[in-house]
């Protein structure tokens, strides 16, 4: 008979405990644990989860394996898990509630060429068929099936031998072998290991949809984000049409990837030169506006920076950032006003990456700082001209990697000067670049002069 087993689980980093306790060890919090059944089967139903046993060998004499890739039919996805995607491979994709995830699901089952088994337990199949024909994209062997019960999705697995396997969503499964209410955290995480061991056994990619908490992290314990081989994780704002799509993990190729998506009525569709669709290269040239050239994983684009100054109305400075760290533009004002002698302290400072897009690259710096002292002054920036450096304490420009990639990203755009390090002048970047100036400068008082050399620090 099944063993009745009683742990309490904290609902916030998944950690269980034998008894009930105020604070977590682990995390911190209070009031966190919650008390859950599990109920210990010793026998499993299905016939896959049973693997051949297996012995110890040595490295040596195991030979490297290519892991065979399967293209999904939308190509930044497939540069984003490293040229497809791998067989045998737990996929998790979060992101908000309407941000796309059920979405890009349906678009990659619709899309690929060979039999899809899409395991819905949040929609009905007509809903399915309703998102599908917006779509207007058909899949012959895609099947469709409504259930919650790990076991008896196993078993159709068995049965249909897809070529891949979509859960929308992983919170909404439950196993017999556990007595907890789904999308519970001992739920979770025993249907993400059984997947786990489903897709290694039959080499079935499965493509698991997660639900994100109010933090925005993915919910579930941290133990789903350390089963699975790949995290994606959706971005962006609803007001916008635009949605990134993140790398967090990817035990098959490099992290910090990104591809960019535009959300239309037919579905997601691939952004494929996003450097366009950040800038707004107006014509009028306007005051508080740069552009910085950055690099997100290994895909360099430009962005643009706005920035707002203004005399503070009440009595502390407000400083608001959007799409950037607060922190940082913190410390950005500081080295403004001890090194380059600006009084910022009594002003209002607003920022804002265009696009809704949230940067990291600290080669922005240069851009966010000009873009302040631009605002200002209430003078425009040369409209022409963007950066790529990074500002030390000590006011200093410090070098940036992949220097190369972002002259050729601006020169690609038209733009006719960038300014960088001076300390990367003989080491990083290559002198062949005739139709776009680049100006190395190595501190920010010359950027200053050189931007705005007819106005005088004491403007400001």
């Amino acid at each position: 008979m099944a063993k009745v087993k009683t742990v309490f689980v904290c609902r916030n980093c998944g950690v269980d405990s034998p008894k009930w306790i105020g604070r977590c060890p682990s995390c911190n919090q209070w009031n966190t644990y919650v008390e859950e059944k599990i109920v210990v089967s010793k026998t499993e139903t299905s016939s896959i989860s049973k693997a051949a046993s297996s012995k110890p060998l040595p490295l040596g004499n195991i030979e490297p394996e290519k892991a065979a890739r399967i293209p999904s039919s939308i190509k930044e996805l497939d540069r984003l898990l490293g040229g497809g995607i791998v067989q045998g491979s737990l996929i998790l994709l979060g992101g908000e509630p309407g941000i796309g995830k059920s979405t890009l699901a349906l678009q990659i089952a619709l899309g690929i060429n060979m039999k899809v088994l899409y395991v819905s337990g949040e929609e009905s199949l007509e809903q399915l068929s309703m998102r599908a024909e917006r779509l207007a994209m058909k899949n012959p062997q895609c099947l469709v099936y409504n259930e919650v019960n790990l076991e008896n999705i196993m078993n159709q697995v068995e049965q249909e031998k897809p070529g891949l396997l979509v859960i929308d969503s992983i919170q909404t499964l439950t196993t017999d072998i556990i007595d907890a209410s789904p999308g519970s955290i001992t739920q979770i995480r025993e249907c993400a290991a059984r997947l786990l061991k489903l897709s290694k056994i039959t080499r079935i990619p499965t493509l698991l949809i997660g639900h994100i908490t109010k933090d925005g992290m993915l919910a579930g314990p941290k133990l789903l984000e350390h089963i699975v081989d790949a995290v994606l994780q959706f971005e962006g704002d609803n007001q916008y049409v635009y949605r990134v799509l993140r790398s967090l993990k990817n035990r098959f190729g490099s992290t910090s990837e990104l591809a960019i998506f535009e959300m239309e009525a037919d579905g997601l569709h691939e952004v494929k030169n996003p450097s366009e669709i950040f800038l707004s290269r107006n014509n009028i040239p306007q005051s508080g506006v740069a552009i910085a050239s950055t690099i997100d994983g290994t895909r360099p684009f430009l962005i643009e920076a706005q920035a707002l100054v203004s005399s503070a109305v009440y009595g502390t400075p407000q400083r608001t950032a959007t799409g950037y760290d607060t922190k940082r533009l913190n410390m950005l004002l500081a080295v403004l006003e001890r090194k380059a002698g600006f009084n910022l302290a009594a002003k209002d400072v607003f920022l804002n990456i265009a696009g809704g897009l949230k940067v990291q690259d600290p080669a922005t710096d240069l851009a966010v700082a000009c873009a302040i002292l631009s605002s200002t002054f209430d003078q425009p920036i040369d409209p022409d001209t963007c950066f790529a450096a990074e500002i030390s304490l000590t006011g200093e420009l410090k070098p940036v990697m992949r220097i190369d990639q972002r002259i050729e990203e601006a020169l690609r755009l038209g733009f006719k000067k960038i300014i960088i390090p001076d300390f990367t002048k003989s080491k990083q970047y290559s002198k062949s670049h005739q139709d776009i100036r680049v100006l190395t400068l190595s501190k920010i008082e010359q950027a200053i002069r050189e931007i705005f050399s007819n106005k005088s620090k004491n403007e400001a």
